[in-house]
């Protein structure tokens, strides 16, 4: 019986609680009913003081301009050296290294241009925008220029660049002056991947091609002293297949330190590089040690003279860089093939027009906001003042501190 009252009692207070939440809600609805008037007058007034305060807010336009960057190619380079006669080695060696250079998006490089320094200085200069954006210097135009100018990688491959102005028409211009100066700064530079190979192999051409003359220079100095030392079929044969695997590796460390200039230690086809160098380099000690040949440092047959140790090394050496120029020419001829398959050309799908809209204030969300403060201000108020004049230990220290403030401004003046 206690258990059944209790919860009586319990669930009568529960409703007694819910009545008197209703009737405060009532009570407060009833209130706001009777000040109608007021609250709508005030409501009025923000709505009117919103329309004034959108039509003071400086204007904004967007123009937008989207592009079509270079997309990647496959490489012709395994194709290229297939196609040549080349050894398996050699042809595993360019599948590997075309691929390994394959490893960035092209929009980020893209996005990255756009936003250097070079390109938002060519169009300050282009627009005199330090005179525009009442800058004082090229680092606060650039500034401004940054904060409006946004640069998208969409998804469906396209770069976007959108650029907020006061003016519609140089909003338009300078979007498209985006583009103009991307174009203008890909011209001296290696922005695609074949571009970055045909200049990276280049450079390495003209190193091996240096090497090149100079062993063939130093073999011929040595058949001038020596004459020329006749070697069985059997040591040439090592000479040469030793020749052609530190060739071999010298390739795979030159790719394997392009490579790292852009990739960590944790890339796969970094460690995958680095195990084929030293399977290479294993091959080699197993090839040196079957035919009695020494490393890198020189050649010395058993059965052969020590005057004709040196012939040997000049002729190694000679191998050696022959076929590594060879490799290296071979590579180069396929980044260049692929650098005019592939081309840096950068087309406009849609050129950007001066927008018809503005896109900075947008007034009617304007006028909503200030249309809901002032709404919701003038229900604050009418509560509030019914709350404080309805209850006299409310009203009563307002009222002091209200005329301590009169007397304390009435002793002032």
């Amino acid at each position: 019986m206690e258990d059944s009252n209790s919860q009586a009692d319990t669930l009568s207070g529960e409703m007694e609680g819910a009545a008197l939440e209703r009737n405060e809600l009532v009570d407060v609805l009833i209130l706001l009913a009777r000040r109608r008037g007021f609250i709508f007058r005030v409501t009025m007034l923000a709505v009117i003081g919103g329309i004034v305060i959108s039509f003071l807010l400086p204007v904004r336009y967007t123009a937008m301009v989207e592009i079509l960057t270079p997309q990647q190619v496959q490489s012709v380079a395994p194709l290229l050296l297939m196609n040549s006669g080349s050894s398996s080695n050699l042809s595993a060696l360019a599948a590997s290294s075309t691929g390994a250079f394959s490893m960035r998006s092209p929009n980020d490089i893209y996005v990255g241009l756009l936003e250097s320094r070079l390109i938002a200085d060519g169009i300050i200069r282009e627009f005199d925008l330090t005179k525009v954006y009442h800058s004082r210097d090229m680092t606060a135009a650039r500034k401004k220029l940054a904060k409006r100018t946004i640069v998208t990688s969409e998804k469906s491959g396209l770069l976007s660049i959108a650029v907020i102005d006061s003016d519609k028409a140089r909003a338009a211009a300078i979007a498209n002056a985006y583009v103009d100066q991307l174009h203008t700064l890909t011209k001296t530079l290696a922005v695609s991947e074949a571009s970055q190979r045909r200049l990276y192999y280049e450079d390495q051409l003209d190193h091996a091609k240096e090497s090149l003359v100079s062993a063939e220079s130093a073999f011929r100095q040595i058949q001038r002293k020596q004459g020329i030392v006749q070697l069985d079929a059997q040591a040439r044969a090592a000479i040469g297949s030793l020749a052609a695997l530190r060739a071999q590796i010298d390739a795979k460390q030159v790719e394997l330190q392009a490579l790292r200039s852009f990739s960590t230690e944790a890339n796969p086809s970094v460690q995958l590089l680095e195990a084929q160098v030293g399977a290479l380099q294993t091959e080699a000690s197993k090839l040196e040690q079957k035919s009695g040949l020494p490393s890198s440092d020189g050649l010395g047959l058993q059965d052969v003279a020590g005057a004709g140790i040196d012939y040997l090394r000049a002729e190694h050496e000679l191998l050696y860089r022959q076929t590594l120029f060879d490799m290296l020419l071979k590579q180069y001829d396929a980044a260049k093939l692929d650098e005019a398959k592939q081309g840096t050309v950068i087309q406009v799908v849609e050129p950007a027009i001066p927008p018809d809209r503005m896109s900075f204030p947008i007034r009617s969300i304007v006028v909503l906001v200030f249309l809901f403060i002032g709404f919701l201000s003038a229900c604050i108020y009418v509560y509030a003042r019914e709350t404080i004049y309805s209850n006299p230990a409310l009203l009563q220290p307002l009222r002091d501190i209200a005329a301590a403030l009169k007397g304390k401004s009435a002793r002032f003046c």
